[in-house]
């Protein structure tokens, strides 16, 4: 009876109180897993820079209004101060923040990716931008330190994420700024998978694992917590085109005719087009220091 209450005990503890090194081993196997599932699909996709064909949908107008994540991060970004943006991508927040700090250090291992970055930011004449390309965590980074660390949609598929984040707040004097939805990107398509693959698919990580990794290394993290609304797609076309890829289905392909068919099963209207999950998004900005104050 002891053997068993300290069992449960056990169990309470490293799933309501994990160390940092329990938190970070819960992080690496679930990444581990998704990407073991993905390996095993015979007929997957295997390009070369994974992001390159779809760098162009990340690229957003530098000056633009009425983006609720967009405005809040432009409340934490000082005149005088550097920021370091880890994943810039296509330069969606990249940008804008350029054009409110003093400089913006980008590190984006996507050739697509930076390519993108870099026109947009010549179209905007936007100057105080550095662009490296590197993937981290990286041993050996020789990326200046800056005021402010910043991540957006990134470490989800990251199995090294503590080591990750070592680098980031040793990377940044003031404070560390993460943007993560509540559930990967990835978690909207995964209706669809067991009708396409035969088998449940299994989640990455998100914001809720992200702030428990947070706490169990010591930090205070504080969180912005904005609702979104569903996504919607304006045909079941535009749908398809969208699940292929985090489908990890060609196109043409046996595996694309049961997408087909699975988004005609299970689409359903919304707002004059069509969803997968009618539920709205939620998405937090979290903000934190190695000091522990949020």
């Amino acid at each position: 009876m002891a053997e068993s209450r300290d069992t449960e005990l056990n169990y309470a503890l490293k799933s309501l109180r994990p160390t940092a090194e329990e938190a970070s081993s819960a992080w690496r196997s679930l990444v581990i897993a998704e990407r073991k599932q993905v390996e095993r699909l015979p007929n997957r996709p295997k390009p070369e820079d994974f992001y390159a064909p779809v760098a162009e949908t990340f690229r957003a107008e530098a000056r633009r209004s009425g983006d609720p994540v967009l405005d809040y991060l432009l409340t934490l970004a000082l005149p005088h101060e550097t920021w370091l943006d880890v994943g810039a991508g296509g330069g969606r927040y990249t940008l804008p923040l350029a054009l409110r700090a003093e400089r913006v250090y980008a590190v984006e291992p996507s050739s697509g990716m930076r390519q993108v970055l870099r026109a947009s930011a010549g179209k905007d004449g936007i100057h105080n931008l550095e662009v490296f390309d590197e993937r981290w965590p990286a041993p050996d980074s020789n990326i200046p330190v800056a005021d402010v660390g910043f991540i957006s949609q990134v470490g989800y598929d990251i199995a090294e994420f503590a080591a990750f984040l070592d680098q980031l707040e040793a990377h940044s004097r003031r404070m560390c700024v993460a943007v993560l939805f509540e559930r990967s990107p990835t978690a909207y398509f995964a209706l669809l998978w067991p009708r396409v693959h035969g088998e449940k698919r299994v989640l990455l990580p998100g914001l809720g694992e992200f702030m428990a990794l947070l706490f169990s290394r010591g930090r205070r993290p504080a969180l912005k917590g904005i609702r979104l609304p569903a996504r919607v797609f304006d045909s079941l076309g535009a749908l398809h085109q969208a699940a292929r890829r985090p489908l990890w289905v060609g196109e043409g392909s046996w595996e694309d005719q049961r997408l087909s068919k699975a988004i005609e099963e299970l689409a359903r209207p919304l707002n004059a087009g069509f969803t997968l999950d009618g539920r709205p998004r939620y998405l937090g900005i979290v903000t934190w220091s190695r000091e522990g104050t949020g």
